[in-house]
């Protein structure tokens, strides 16, 4: 039987990596290719939000996936999530949204769910996400949104120390308030690994190894 093919769509080369570990982890069998434009962000950034045409590129990288032989699509980025979806409405092949799967798994892990990024054009979409997933699973939830500020202008400045150090004092707090916490941008992911046991008070989980676990059960 033909091996099957992920497509992969991310918007920092940095998650190349990450995806490709988590890929030979839990996808063995399974082909990947990776499409990458670190500017879609940058521009909705530079926009304040999700502009019609910033979607229109994001559908025109999932049609190129579906070109190059994908039968599976992925696409990394929490904050062009809403453009996922709309693309993934005239895709003839599944199209997946990273948080997706993070964001069911929060939505039966507790009530109160909190969501924690370093940018707020990620924070919203990735909220939202939860809110309707839960609607969905007809469950009622508390949503705790977290930004934390200047983490996201540190890390692109090179100073992953105080990035980390931000993301982690959020972490902590938001600890103490929640039965769940959503990492909403992978890069945060890191951080929990330097938190003590005694801060890890709740799950704290981010969309990368969720959303390759869950292809995992699909293709």
């Amino acid at each position: 039987m033909k091996p099957k093919t992920l497509g992969l769509i991310h918007t920092s080369a940095t998650l190349i990596p990450v995806f490709q570990e988590l890929c030979k982890q839990y996808l063995p069998g399974v082909n990947t290719f990776n499409i990458v434009d670190d500017s879609l962000v940058k521009n909705i950034r530079e926009r304040g939000e999700l502009t019609p045409a910033i979607a229109k590129r994001v559908a025109d990288y999932v049609a190129s996936a579906e070109d190059s032989g994908a039968d599976y699509i992925l696409v990394t980025c929490s904050s062009i999530g809403a453009a996922v979806e709309a693309a993934a409405v005239n895709a003839k092949v599944p199209v997946l949204r990273v948080d997706q799967p993070m964001a069911d798994m929060a939505v039966q892990a507790g009530r109160r769910i909190g969501v924690v990024a370093t940018l707020p054009t990620t924070l919203e979409p990735t909220a939202n996400l939860v809110k309707r997933r839960a609607a969905l699973a007809g469950k009622e939830i508390e949503l705790t949104s977290k930004l934390c500020e200047g983490a996201f202008d540190a890390l692109m400045s090179g100073d992953t120390v105080t990035h980390d150090a931000l993301v982690a004092d959020a972490l902590r707090d938001l600890s103490k308030q929640v039965d769940v916490i959503l990492l909403a941008q992978a890069s945060m992911a890191r951080v929990v690994d330097s938190l003590s046991e005694i801060d890890r008070i709740v799950p704290i989980v981010a969309s990368p190894p969720n959303a390759i676990k869950y292809l995992a059960s699909v293709i």
